[in-house]
């Protein structure tokens, strides 16, 4: 498989990693689109969110829990932030990796376009 974020999480492209366990990877998006712009990818490939089954509930509720550790870790908290996951290219992913992006820093826009 030829997929950048799997070569990320496996070591063989660098990152500026934000945090890393045996299930997750989160680092700084390179073209960033707020202040603060961290990707959240499960190291399991998964191509879209389509693809997540009952199995995988712990590891979805894994991700989420790091989100808000990142989120506090960073300040970003109380003023707030936010998740995204695209889901095919209608949807704007580009990276057909499951991926959650953390947005804060400034304030966001309802609808965001």
């Amino acid at each position: 498989m030829d997929c950048i974020f799997c070569k990320i999480a496996e070591g063989k492209i660098p990152s500026k990693k934000v945090y890393e366990d045996d299930y997750v990877l989160a680092f700084y998006d390179i073209a960033p689109q707020a202040p603060v712009h961290i990707l959240i990818i499960p190291k399991k490939h998964f191509s879209t969110i389509l693809e997540i089954e009952q199995s995988d509930r712990e590891l979805i509720g894994h991700i989420f829990l790091i989100a808000n550790k990142i989120a506090k870790d960073m300040g970003v908290n109380e003023r707030g932030f936010r998740i995204v996951v695209n889901c095919n290219r209608d949807g704007g992913q580009t990276v057909f990796h499951l991926h959650f992006h953390l947005l804060a820093g400034r304030t966001m826009h309802w609808p965001p376009g």
